[in-house]
């Protein structure tokens, strides 16, 4: 059986430099969405 989230979207992280995965949370604000996580956007003034 094929995975079926293959095809997502991907974005690289601001802070970390990491790419990340379109998530559904994401849905309505993905064009908005510059961090992979909450460490990330919490230390995005220390970097």
């Amino acid at each position: 059986m094929p995975h079926k989230k293959t095809h997502l979207p991907q974005k690289i992280c601001v802070t970390c430099g990491l790419p990340f995965s379109w998530r559904k949370k994401w849905e309505k604000n993905w064009e908005e969405v510059r961090y992979c996580g909450e460490r990330c956007r919490r230390s995005r003034d220390k970097t």
